[in-house]
């Protein structure tokens, strides 16, 4: 049931309200973490750019760590121009149609990477995964142009709040969005504007309104209501009716009762903020060595008011020591530089340690083999523990599952079969993955080296076909170089029929040279 626009602007503003409540939270994290896509600070409301961003940053260590982090999330799950999943069959498919079904499978698989290579995808997601590092990233997901099939736009969750579903699935987005005027037919083609507004903005294209975007899910309809609506609720610009959810909302981790993720950078935020704080009075305490402060005596001799020291200070005092005293004195200094060294390298370990930015052995050693790389992604797979399944549910999966409805809307692929996990299944190969998989493999091969050492009898226990099948499927092999049951049983059979053919060539032979040995045995 489509909602009214009252509805709509009353739970958009109650959404947003609930969102003001991490305001103070999520501020911090990007003022010292993220400051150049810090959106807390009023840059978004005002036309004028703040280019001051980076005023109140002393130490760079959790800006250039996060970085780190989020390139080797995307590095390591969504890696850049490469394919880091696969379709594969569901458990609904039977086994003697797997290898022809895969081989469909694959077919959309590279449909699907190929748009993905075109649009902004792997730039998208790295600005999710940086968003991510804080706690929440967005992502929307829309049908685009004849260049760009798909586009995918990464929301600032500033911009963003929303609502969870059942079992704690995001089923409701609200977004602030502002657009000059004259590009809200292009970005919208099904754009209604109203004459009121077309008034009001004419001669004046290039000033920017604000819009409320709302999508929210109808449980009695099973579809999507997409609303675009002005800032004061009066007109509704947009409202399309959508089989699949457009939004991308993943959490790194989320607290009981919470809405909103939290992110490696709130855990190391503390001691990022004492790192700042610690460098700050460091670099102060260095410029009082560079160009100290002075007390000057105010004898009437000297008058410090005319007297400029930059970028030192001149302090008046009664005298400076003894009866009389210098005229001018510089102020001893206090604290230390050696306490403070040490104090940050333990802060900078301990940041660096929690957004995992650590080496197996230093990066800038020789190249690496592929055991080394593999033990890299293992790791780092351990590492994230859990936050790493929820970065498959929570973002690639719906990635998938959109981009394949979006492909079939559009005529590009025909998908008779649901992406649930048991018709069609979204598999990751990604560096992460396959790395797993690779440990899975080596104790597999173990196994057979043990049971081919038990003789005979441990050679039966193998099922040479079923296994060749499991060892292609964990190491994502295409289905195109591998042979169905159907061709198997087939080159079976020719191999059967060339071998009675070779055994009764040979027993012609015999039977000549037989009869041949006979006559002569005869002429004896």
């Amino acid at each position: 049931m489509k909602l009214s626009k009252d509805i709509l602007k009353k739970r958009f503003e109650k959404a947003m309200a609930h969102k003001d409540e991490w305001r103070s939270v999520y501020e911090d994290a990007y003022r010292y973490v993220l400051p150049n896509r810090n959106l807390y600070d009023g840059n978004y409301e005002t036309t004028a750019p703040k280019n001051d961003k980076m005023s109140r940053v002393y130490d760079s260590t959790a800006i250039s760590s996060t970085q780190k982090f989020a390139n080797r999330l995307q590095a390591g799950i969504f890696p850049i121009q490469r394919q880091w999943c696969r379709l594969v069959p569901g458990q609904e498919i039977p086994k003697e149609r797997h290898v022809e079904i895969q081989r469909i499978l694959d077919d959309y698989s590279d449909k699907m990477f190929d748009i993905l290579r075109q649009s902004n995808f792997d730039m998208a997601m790295g600005e999710l995964l940086l968003e991510l590092c804080i706690g929440t990233g967005c992502m929307l997901i829309q049908p685009g142009d004849e260049l760009q099939p798909i586009r995918f736009t990464a929301i600032p969750q500033a911009l963003i709040a929303f609502e969870d579903g059942p079992h704690g699935v995001v089923d409701k987005v609200y977004r602030k969005h502002m657009i000059p005027f004259d590009n809200i037919d292009r970005e919208f083609p099904d754009a209604e504007i109203p004459k009121e507004m077309k008034q009001t903005y004419d001669g004046k294209g290039n000033e920017k309104v604000e819009l409320m975007e709302i999508t929210c899910y109808d449980k009695e309809d099973g579809i999507y209501h997409y609303h675009v609506l002005d800032k004061a609720g009066n007109h509704e610009l947009v409202y399309r009716r959508l089989n699949s959810f457009p939004w991308v909302v993943a959490r790194y981790m989320t607290a009981a009762g919470e809405r909103y993720g939290r992110g490696p950078v709130l855990t190391a935020l503390h001691d990022i903020k004492s790192l700042n704080t610690l460098k700050e009075y460091f670099f102060k305490n260095a410029s009082l060595s560079i160009a100290g402060v002075y007390t000057a005596m105010d004898d009437g001799v000297l008058n410090p008011n005319s007297i400029k020291l930059v970028p030192g200070a001149i302090i008046p005092v009664a005298r400076n020591g003894g009866n009389q005293g210098s005229s001018l004195t510089p102020l001893p200094r206090s604290g230390d530089p050696q306490l403070s060294q040490m104090s940050s390298q333990d802060l900078i370990a301990s940041i660096k340690a929690i957004l995992m930015d650590e080496s197996l052995p230093p990066d800038t050693m020789s190249a690496r083999s592929a055991t080394e790389i593999a033990e890299r992604m293992k790791q780092l797979s351990q590492n994230l523990g859990s936050s790493f399944g929820r970065l498959i549910n929570e973002i690639m999966y719906p990635v998938v599952r959109r981009t394949l409805e979006l492909m079939d809307e559009m005529g590009m692929i025909e998908l008779p079969l649901s992406v649930n996990g048991l018709q069609i299944k979204v598999v990751p190969v990604a560096p992460i993955a396959m790395a797993q998989n690779m440990e899975k493999l080596g104790e597999i091969m173990q196994y057979v080296q043990i049971s081919q050492q038990m003789g005979p009898m441990g050679q039966m226990v193998i099922k040479q076909e079923t296994l060749l099948d499991y060892i292609a499927d964990q190491l994502a092999i295409p289905a195109e170089i591998r042979t169905t049951p159907e061709e198997r049983q087939q080159i079976q059979e020719m191999m059967m029929q060339q071998a009675q053919q070779a055994a009764q060539a040979q027993g012609v032979m015999n039977g000549g040279q037989t009869g041949e040995g006979n006559q002569v045995d005869q002429l004896q």
